[in-house]
Parts: C-alpha cells; structure tokens; sequence
C-alpha cells in the first residue's frame, strides 16, 4: 500500500520518500458510510411487546387521586367529575384537572387503562394531563396473582 517515490535531490542523485498514498482509504471509507447510511434505518424497525404486570409501590391513602380512565373504545372518564360514569371530551376533561389541581396540587394525577388497549390511546391520556399543568402523570397497575412467574 505504501509507495515509495523517487525524486532528485539538488545532487542530482534519486532520493527514495516514502508516503502513505491516502486515496484508496478515502474511498473505502467512503463505500462504508454509504453502506451504514442504507443499512441504519433498517435497523429501527419495532417489535411486538407484551408489557408486564407489575407489583409496584401503592400510593398513601391520605387522599383520592384524580383518575383518568381509558375504555377499549378511547372513551375518557373522569372520577372527579359530576358523572364518573359518563364519557367526557378532550377538553372537559383538560379543563377540569386543570381547575382540580389549581385546587389541590398534591393530589396524584394518574391514568388507568385496560392491557389490551393500544399504547398510542395511553400516551394520548397521559399527554392530555401534562396539557392541563400536572408534572407528574402516574399509571393505574394490577398486582400480578400470587403464584404466577412474571405477572403471566
């Protein structure tokens, strides 16, 4: 890979130098970026995940948190609304655990939502009440039954 170049000194006699001819480098690192720049987003491809139960911490019962309730439709409910038990829109619901945490701002905020739901829905819940000021948006979890290895 080396070469070695002969030139003529002021003598007029040939002097060897020696240099590293850097072309042939350039190009192959050059065929490398390309080909890691074809294979990159290849390699951020998803896969399916079954998300597992958890056995988690509960929380203090001095008082109720705020609950924001997601069914298998994407149909959103409130426990601190007039009717718990009737769907609310978007912004009903924004609006009211804005006004409940003006109220009471230790009180948790969390979302539940059924496992087989798609994770998109509970983003959009979770993402919903950071939009209405709270910080921290924790998550509704089962205890997994005793006996079963890993919640399954």
């Amino acid at each position: 890979m080396a070469g070695v170049v002969s030139r003529r000194g002021r003598s007029g006699r040939r002097r060897s130098v020696a240099e590293i001819n850097v072309v042939p480098y350039i190009d192959v690192m050059l065929v490398l970026l390309i080909i890691f720049m074809v294979t990159a987003p290849m390699l951020q491809q998803g896969i399916e995940v079954e998300v597992p139960k958890t056995a988690s911490k509960t929380l203090p019962a001095k008082v109720e948190p705020v609950v924001l309730s997601v069914d298998e439709q994407g149909q959103l409910y409130l426990n601190v609304s007039d009717t718990p038990k009737a769907p609310l829109s978007a912004e009903v619901i924004q609006a009211r655990i804005a006004a409940h945490h003006k109220l009471h701002p230790d009180v948790p905020v969390l979302v539940e939502a059924g496992e087989d739901l798609p994770y998109k829905k509970v983003i959009e819940a979770m993402s919903l009440v950071q939009k209405s000021g709270v910080e921290k948006v924790g998550l509704v979890t089962e205890t997994p039954a005793p006996g079963r290895a890993g919640g399954k």
